[in-house]
């Protein structure tokens, strides 16, 4: 057997390492042009932050004129920190779904992935691309002012871009975000948290905990465990969750999902922190309420209560 057929590791049905380093994506792969969502009225476009790193986003825009200027939302997409884009089919039609029920401009992220490049990059692209975010009122026109009101700044993700929200917020309240910038809301969907220790009725089948340790080793090999605060936000020595710099939250868990548990313990640790803003635990129940149903099966009854609650979110004082 050839070093280019001889596999070193399978992290089915994501993505196949072969000896060569060759990899294969089997999910995730698609991607779709920008412009006119014919379907909402939604306008996108493609831009590039740092040629350096080919850092890049998607920006989207409602169709109908504004009367007021818009909130604006920087969105990180999912995938394990190793598959899908900003650029996909999934992610484009949610937030074109998104952009129209909600009236919100959408700044969606595409950082770099993994293993060609281990966190903390996808992090350091993110934080690269919020900084760029609230730098831009002179220099992009769908973020100038009269368009886009940057003093209603969301972050918001799913998975393991529910992940990078959270850390994005905790790099906020250490470093700032410099001119009085300040974050409104979080907003994590079925966020990729995970620890040493069980929480709540989480498994505790070796098995089954080590499919997310070994997900995680291999997304971030310099880490040390999954108790690192970047997965656990709970584990000891993690910064403090009291000094999260926004004023709103809200958590979304689903029933299906078996990262559910660590999502509800992590919002009732933001309860408990001393934090002085809103949170909300979002709950989805039924068969139906698996991981990120709401990108999977966006026509169903609970996703499409989850996209009205999200747009009222969004649009709440």
């Amino acid at each position: 057997m050839s070093s280019d057929d001889e596999v070193v590791l399978d992290m089915l049905p994501f993505i196949r390492v072969y000896k060569s380093g060759r990899l294969e994506r089997f999910l995730g792969t698609a991607v779709v042009p920008a412009g006119l969502d014919p379907a909402t009225g939604v306008a996108s476009k493609d831009v590039l932050i740092d040629p350096a790193t080919n850092l890049t986003a998607r920006l989207y825009l409602p169709g109908s004129p504004p009367y007021r200027a818009l909130p604006v939302l920087v969105y990180y997409h999912g995938g394990g920190f190793v598959i899908e884009t900003a650029f996909s089919p999934t992610y484009h039609n949610y937030l074109n779904s998104l952009v129209a029920a909600a009236g919100v401009v959408v700044v969606s992220v595409d950082y770099r992935r993994a293993p060609e490049h281990p966190l903390p990059a996808a992090y350091d692209d993110s934080w690269a691309a919020l900084r760029w975010v609230l730098s831009q009122p002179a220099e992009e026109p769908w973020l100038a002012p009269g368009r886009a009101d940057l003093g209603r700044l969301f972050l918001a993700g799913d998975s393991a871009g529910a992940n990078i929200v959270h850390n994005m917020a905790v790099r906020a309240a250490s470093e700032g975000l410099g001119g009085g910038d300040a974050i409104e809301g979080l907003l994590l969907v079925h966020p990729f948290f995970w620890g040493v220790e069980p929480v709540g009725s989480e498994s505790k089948d070796p098995k089954e905990r080590m499919k997310v340790e070994g997900i995680w080793k291999f997304v971030f090999p310099g880490t040390n465990g999954v108790d690192d605060p970047l997965l656990n936000p709970m584990a000891e020595g993690a910064p403090s969750l009291a000094a999260l710099p926004c004023r709103r939250m809200v958590v979304a868990v689903a029933e299906k999902d078996m990262l559910r548990e660590r999502g509800r313990a992590y919002y009732e640790a933001v309860k408990g922190s001393g934090w002085q803003g809103e949170a909300r635990l979002l709950e989805a129940e039924g068969s139906d309420a698996e991981h990120v149903f709401h990108l999977l099966n966006p026509k169903s009854n609970i996703s499409s209560s989850m996209l009205r609650t999200v747009a009222a979110f969004l649009n709440s004082e």
